[in-house]
């Protein structure tokens, strides 16, 4: 199946997970039932599109190693979540002060402040919940240890020591303005590849791998490089894209003093580099052979990336 393929499948199942609200008056909402509004505010984002990357990873990796779709797609669905809600915050203007994403306005552009971060909130809760629901719903308990399994990688990965340490990190490098690579190694491990590794780790948790088989190691050096990269040409894309075939807006990494790939290393470097992370990436498949076609078709598209 290719990205596109397994992104539907995506839209359907978060489609069914977050069903529109009732047109009810938010005056009145039924106890244990969420607000409109707060409903409303999370589909905003994530019912805007997006090439759905990080389910889709998790999707094709079960597929590869002979995990049941369904069983993997609360935890796809989850991961979706997760990565929306990070956008939600980070257009908030405590962090990067944005007011666009996914070609439309910003959720605090749209519904303000308080409830974009509600929104993220809700989305982060509802990853949660999704995932805790499919583990408990397991029919044996080996099932529940590998669905739990599945769920701490997911969660460890976003976490402080994942996306929101990354994250924490690169504003605080943007306003003492720090410059180093170890410094842009870390913010972009934690707060990009950590969230594209995720997929895959979970995947394999599922599966049932063992940390030190042949997969899980091939798996997780493949996620780290390739979520290195996936950054390097998003940096580069900041600077030589635009805004209308992005869906967001570009030049701000630099106006705002962003410790990039691109600020740190250059136009010429960033790309040197990306060259370097995308062989990394390819020869850490090589243990999967033919059943990581996926991934293969996954780098080379990145190769002259416009979105």
């Amino acid at each position: 199946m290719t990205l596109k393929e397994y992104a539907r499948l995506v839209e359907d199942a978060l489609e069914r997970r977050l069903a529109a609200p009732d047109p009810a008056d938010m005056t009145a909402p039924a106890v244990g039932e969420a607000p409109p509004l707060l409903l409303e505010a999370m589909r905003y984002s994530v019912m805007a599109g997006g090439k759905r990357l990080r389910p889709a990873m998790l999707l094709a990796c079960a597929d590869m190693l002979g995990v049941d779709r369904d069983r993997a797609m609360p935890y796809a669905c989850a991961l979706e979540m997760i990565h929306t809600y990070s956008l939600i915050h980070d257009d908030l203007p405590g962090m990067d002060d944005d007011t666009l994403r996914r070609g439309r306005p910003t959720n605090h552009v749209v519904f303000g402040v308080g409830q974009a971060i509600l929104a993220g909130d809700g989305l982060l809760n509802e990853a949660m919940e999704t995932m805790a629901g499919a583990a408990l719903a397991e029919p044996t308990p080996e099932g529940m240890r590998q669905g739990l399994g599945a769920l701490y990688e997911i969660a460890a990965c976003a976490g402080i020591r994942g996306m929101i340490g990354g994250q924490c990190a690169d504003l605080y490098a943007e306003r003492e303005k720090v410059a180093s690579g170890q410094m842009l190694g870390y913010i972009h491990a934690g707060k990009t590849a950590r969230l594209l590794t995720a997929p895959l780790r979970a995947a394999a948790r599922l599966a049932g791998c063992a940390e030190d088989s042949a997969e899980m190691q091939a798996l997780t050096a493949f996620g780290e490089a390739f979520g290195l990269l996936f950054q390097a040409e998003d940096d580069i894309l900041d600077v030589t894209g635009d805004a209308a075939t992005l869906g967001k807006s570009t030049g701000k990494d630099a106006a705002s003093g962003k410790l990039t790939w691109v600020t740190l290393y250059g136009l010429d470097g960033a790309r040197e580099h990306a060259d370097a992370l995308r062989d990394e990436a390819e020869r850490s498949l090589a243990p999967l052979g033919d059943r990581a076609a996926f991934f293969y078709d996954l780098l080379r598209s990145l190769r002259g990336r416009r979105a």
